[in-house]
């Protein structure tokens, strides 16, 4: 049987057909366990969304504004982690293993480094900026209880997404996902233990710590797959092995690219974030039920995305792999797989949870007002979903390559040129209510997909090399 690199190399020929089942069975070799890894990720998020929930409604509130603060400082992630996701495929796809390797330890090292200063900076703001969002005193204290423990081990947050990154950019998907895996499951075993005096269902006796239980629950599992993962790349792996003294010194050109590569996409992020900012603010105006439907909607999409961003993910280390050995058409043809699946999967995901869209709540909160707000909004987050299957699967293009201005424009024209002006017209001007708040998502990320499809067709974006 031809192999998947004697095509991708041109070493043999081989019909449309067959190249398509290759490209496939590698894309899916690929982001399947990505997936996994991000359904187990989503399962702790789910879980710990339903342990809080059974503090109260105004708890998930509380969270919900700690993760959007988050998010905007998280964009430091995305710039480093963006940019290593193109150097590290690219690199390992021509073969280096020692500019791999370099590059990985640049990676967490530069990572650790502006995690330490951005939550220094970020813990000394951080209670006023809560309490811009909300004038409520629950929810102000569970933000702040659980946000200061998780940003002052921000260095580990970033540095363990960095072993992921690395792991799966030189092939190793499948170790990423088991890392991710053990941290996770050791997350949903401490979650009701640190939250709770006594454990629900089992009546043992826990530590009582209410909502900082639950912080404290994801600071220590995210250890084990820090630890794990740096073992592996320490150990060597596929040809690639970090050493202590490259962690101790810095590379200028490397980590000059780890800033420029991704940085549209960090300004496309903090963007976005800073427009979901505007949304919960607005929301909170409508009272905190809203708020915690936010919050609810959130873990969902991150359930419901899980195979496309899977897809996404993996098709952009493909796309690397391609263009690192100048193979353009197969960088297309991944990217349009990726599109294409992301598309049927998302579809069959959707059906049951327009059938299903009062349980979703349920399963979160007895607030009755919180159910009742929260089902009105589902049909609107289901065509928002449809429409993020088709950008996630672009994006694989322009990840895998480096040029990630596009995402960043598509992403800047989306939400600061359609979904703030709407949002706030809507509510200010036209009076729609809550409602303004829901239709928001479909329409921005019809006009982002749109975007994107230009971009795919028009642009020379396989044509980027960043090694």
């Amino acid at each position: 049987m031809k192999t998947f690199d004697e095509w991708s190399n041109g070493k043999k020929h081989i019909d449309e057909n067959e190249s398509t089942k290759l490209l496939t069975r590698e894309l899916f070799r690929l982001s399947l366990p990505t997936m996994l890894g991000f359904a187990i990720q989503s399962l702790y998020d789910i879980v710990d969304m339903f342990w809080i929930g059974k503090i109260s409604y105004k708890a998930i509130a509380g969270i919900v504004i700690f993760s959007t603060i988050f998010w905007l400082v998280e964009i430091l992630n995305e710039i480093i982690g963006t940019s290593s996701v193109s150097l590290i495929s690219q690199a390992y796809g021509k073969g280096n293993l020692k500019l791999t390797s370099l590059i990985i330890e640049q990676t967490l090292i530069f990572k650790a480094i502006v995690a330490l200063i951005a939550s220094g900076l970020l813990l000394l703001f951080f209670k006023p900026i809560v309490s811009f969002f909300s004038s409520d005193t629950d929810v102000i204290n569970s933000a702040i209880h659980y946000g200061y423990i998780r940003i002052f081990f921000m260095p580990v947050f970033f540095m363990t997404y960095s072993t992921f990154t690395a792991l799966r950019n030189i092939g190793r998907a499948s170790l990423a996902t088991l890392t991710m895996a053990a941290g996770t499951i050791v997350n949903i075993v401490l979650d009701p233990i640190f939250i709770f005096e006594k454990i629900p269902f089992l009546n043992i006796t826990g530590f009582g710590l209410g909502v900082s239980g639950a912080a404290w629950a994801t600071v220590i599992s995210t250890f084990i797959p820090l630890v794990w993962g740096l073992y592996l790349l320490f150990r060597g792996i596929e040809g690639v092995k970090i050493s202590i003294k490259g962690l101790l010194s810095l590379d200028k050109k490397i980590d000059t690219k780890l800033i420029t590569i991704g940085l549209p996409s960090g300004v496309e992020m903090l963007l976005r974030n800073l427009s979901y900012t505007v949304l919960i603010k607005i929301s909170s105006l409508f009272g905190s039920e809203y708020v915690t439907v936010f919050g609810i909607i959130e873990r969902m999409f991150g359930f419901a995305v899980i195979p496309i961003f899977g897809l996404s993910m993996g098709a952009s280390t493909l796309v690397g792999f391609q263009l690192g050995k100048n193979n353009e058409k197969g960088a297309k043809k991944a990217t349009i797989l990726a599109t294409f699946y992301s598309v049927i999967i998302v579809s069959l995901l959707l059906v049951p949870l327009l059938l299903f869209r009062e349980s979703v709540f349920v399963l979160f909160t007895s607030n009755e007002n919180v159910i009742e707000i929260g089902a009105k909004s589902i049909p609107y987050v289901v065509f928002a979903l449809f429409m993020i299957s088709f950008s996630a699967g672009l994006s694989s293009a322009f990840f895998g390559s480096g040029k990630t201005s596009i995402p960043m424009i598509a992403g800047i024209l989306s939400r600061w040129g359609v979904m703030v002006p709407f949002v706030l017209i809507s509510t200010f001007v036209l009076r729609l209510g809550p409602i303004g708040l829901w239709l928001a998502f479909p329409v921005t990320e019809f006009v982002e997909v749109s975007v994107m499809s230009i971009a795919f067709v028009k642009s020379n974006w396989y044509k980027k090399r960043v090694i």
